[in-house]
């Protein structure tokens, strides 16, 4: 689909706009009405940034009557009415490089908003944001919201119904925290709301896509191209890139250690030792620790705590020096009674409610205030306070977490309502992290990582990762749904995405395995970085030193990792350049086939590795679908054809060998096989080779 010459019919009640083969992407007749409009009321209450948003729609009518109201500029302009009473008016211009808008205006007195879009029942669409449960959307409706993303998030499940009797955080397939108001059509076609409020985008429908919000959006914009590829990178044009990650995240595993100065050196000793290349210390207690009933908390002062990590500037100076940075921990909220928080309190940086009071939210047994980013002065004095405290200190860089849990009763500084700014305060979370590093003159340096989102914040955040995954195997919240969040994030224009090895939330009986943590390992090897974390309960689950044979396999996937640096750094700069995502979709490389526009367990890593994962427990073989063509293993170089279509195969997955395939006439060739040799055969894991040989099938090259 090209939109750069759509075609415009006219009648006397209704139009279409169709691309240039002539597939219809705007309509409007009376018998399939553009608009609705409407009034309604919300509940909305929030439980630990776990939303219950309860929508009562007292009216919702069709807007059945068009009439033709053209302004200079425009390709065409209407008013929709109903009864003749006007209500709102549209406006359809062509803009750079092709882009279509529909800019709205009017809908006085109403609150409630549908727009209705042509379908057609073939049809596939990806994205609104982060989406962890489905990976095609068709079928399903989503709300957008930016929340917690909920515990097993699967309300058959036992985990999501212990989570919901303990504080309704079990959550729905659809709690993200990242929603975003776009979606790609595999017709060939982007379409973004530009709208903050709530919204759900509703795809249930055949012959239809229905976008419903509680405020009348400023416009649709819409993009069209020839290919998929082409059309992510208009996408991503449009909402802006993400800068590339320094070198040295590539030259190794980041781990997460807490527990004090000591305690990190002394596991930095035990990876090295096994021949664990390590990149970085990440430790998330650098400001001290609140203890809940949760597990382990922060102390949320984002102030180095010399108590817990004495030493701790000398023992960065002296990482640094090897080679290994530092990275911390932060969030947009600073805890009540803490240094931060007074400080703030005390020159009015903070949210207020409506008596004008500093607002504090209840985080769970312990209370935070929050800067408010739209107060200039404050913003500017958070990043200033994340350049002080982290980046003068020496890090390389902190997890930049939390950004949805802004209070729908909350009272900003810039009068924006409470209720708009709620799915926004992700963004200008990360345009505030982006601002301490700017002011440092650290881009090459220093990065962070995100896990919360909305439109913008490509433009300012070079990673995310996908949040707090369960330390199991489930489709909804365990190591599948970090593979089709970053999938999912594809398509909506961030192309960079890693989650915690292992996964995170320990609650209900979940206690990470060693399979687990060793399976996710290995997915880890082939994404754009390696990051362990102990979970919210440590002691709970295995752990990357619980055992010299975990060391070994995470030694031998972190050279795997290291000796795709120059493969790995090409992918960031096609990403940064043309859009194009560090891990795809199988059909942006392979369109042709029908099965791979569904399929969410497998993924090229760039366009010459397809990576299945082995995401079921007890697996030893995973079956995989090989598109057409030349193959070879990654890993022991046998070569392998599928024929004139792609075909379903049966392959043997021991544990440190997931199934890896390389394009027959890829350019990396070398650089793989080396990888292969590197990690089994240099000699890294000689310590451990006893206890490779008993738990890892090692792969002889042909």
């Amino acid at each position: 689909m090209n939109l750069g010459a759509p075609r415009l019919k006219l009648d006397s009640s209704g139009f279409s706009l169709a691309d240039q083969a002539g597939r219809i992407f705007l309509a409007h007749s009376p018998e399939f009405p553009l608009f609705y409009m409407g009034t309604g009321s919300a509940r909305i209450s929030m439980n630990c940034g776990n939303f219950d948003i309860r929508d009562d729609i007292r009216e919702l009518r069709a807007l059945r009557d068009m009439r033709q109201d053209t302004a200079e500029g425009e390709l065409f302009g209407a008013v929709f009415t109903a009864g003749g009473r006007s209500a709102i008016r549209m406006g359809i211009r062509l803009v750079e490089r092709g882009r279509v808008t529909i800019s709205f205006t009017g809908g006085e007195g109403c609150d409630r908003f549908r727009i209705a879009l042509p379908a057609t029942p073939d049809e596939h669409i990806y994205g609104c944001g982060e989406q962890f449960s489905h990976f095609d959307l068709r079928g399903k409706d989503f709300p957008l919201w930016t929340s917690e993303q909920g515990v097993g998030r699967n309300k058959s499940t036992r985990v999501t119904m212990e989570a919901d009797l303990a504080g309704k955080s079990g959550g729905y397939y659809w709690w993200t925290f990242f929603p975003q108001p776009s979606f790609v059509s595999s017709s060939g076609y982007w379409c973004h709301m530009d709208s903050s409020a709530y919204a759900v985008f509703d795809f249930r429908r055949p012959d239809r896509h229905e976008l419903y919000t509680w405020s009348l959006p400023s416009r649709l914009v819409f993009g069209g191209r020839d290919s998929m590829a082409e059309l992510l990178e208009d996408q991503s044009e449009y909402f802006g890139r993400q800068d590339i990650q320094p070198d040295w995240t590539y030259d190794g595993v980041i781990l997460g250690i807490q527990g004090g100065t000591d305690t990190c050196a002394r596991k930095l000793d035990k990876a090295r030792s096994a021949g664990v290349p390590v990149a970085g210390i990440w430790a998330q207690d650098w400001e001290g620790i609140n203890m809940t009933s949760f597990g382990q908390r922060l102390r949320w002062d984002w102030v180095w705590n010399r108590e817990r990590y004495p030493g701790l500037d000398k023992a960065i100076a002296a990482w640094k020096g090897e080679g290994l940075r530092f990275l911390a921990y932060a969030n947009c909220y600073v805890g009540k009674g803490w240094t931060l928080c007074e400080e703030a309190a005390r020159r009015g940086f903070l949210v207020k409610n409506s008596l004008g009071e500093d607002y504090y939210v209840d985080f769970g047994e312990f209370y935070a205030g929050i800067p408010d980013l739209t107060n200039p002065e404050a913003f500017d004095w958070f990043a200033e306070a994340l350049k002080k405290n982290m980046i003068d200190l020496g890090m390389g860089g902190w997890m930049a977490d939390f950004g949805e849990y802004l209070p729908t009763d909350a009272v900003l500084y810039d009068g924006t309502p409470a209720l708009l700014a709620h799915n926004l305060w992700p963004a200008l979370w990360a345009q505030c992290n982006h601002e301490a590093v700017r002011k440092a003159d650290a881009q090459n340096e220093v990065f962070y990582f995100m896990r919360a989102g909305f439109t913008g914040s490509q433009r300012w955040c070079p990673m995310m990762w996908g949040g707090d995954q369960n330390v199991d195997w489930s489709q909804d919240d365990g190591l599948p749904s970090a593979v089709r969040g970053a999938l999912s994030l594809a398509m909506s224009g961030h192309g960079v995405h890693h989650s915690d090895i292992g996964g995170y939330t320990t609650l209900y009986g979940m206690k990470r395995t060693k399979e687990l943590f060793m399976r996710w390992a290995e997915q880890a090897a082939f994404s754009p970085l390696m990051r362990t974390h102990e979970g919210n309960r440590p002691k709970d689950n295995w752990q990357f030193d619980s055992d010299e044979g975990t060391l070994a396999h995470l030694a031998t996937m972190g050279c795997i990792h290291v000796a795709l640096k120059p493969y790995l750094r090409s992918l960031a700069a096609e990403n940064t350049q043309r859009g194009m995502p560090i891990m795809r979709p199988m059909f942006l490389e392979f369109p042709r086939d029908e099965a791979f526009w569904t399929m969410d367990d497998q993924y090229m890593l760039g366009p010459d590795l397809l990576v299945a994962p082995v995401m079921t427990e007890g697996a030893v073989s995973r079956s995989l679908r090989l598109p057409a063509g030349e193959w070879k293993d990654f890993w022991t170089g046998a070569s392998v054809k599928a024929g004139g279509a792609a075909e379903s195969l049966v392959m043997e997955a021991p544990l440190g060998v997931p199934p890896v395939f390389i394009r027959e006439d890829s350019t990396w060739r070398a650089l793989f096989a080396e990888a292969v040799s590197k990690a089994y055969n240099s000699g890294q894991n000689v310590k451990f080779k006893g206890v490779l040989s008993s738990e890892l099938s090692i792969p002889t090259q042909t």
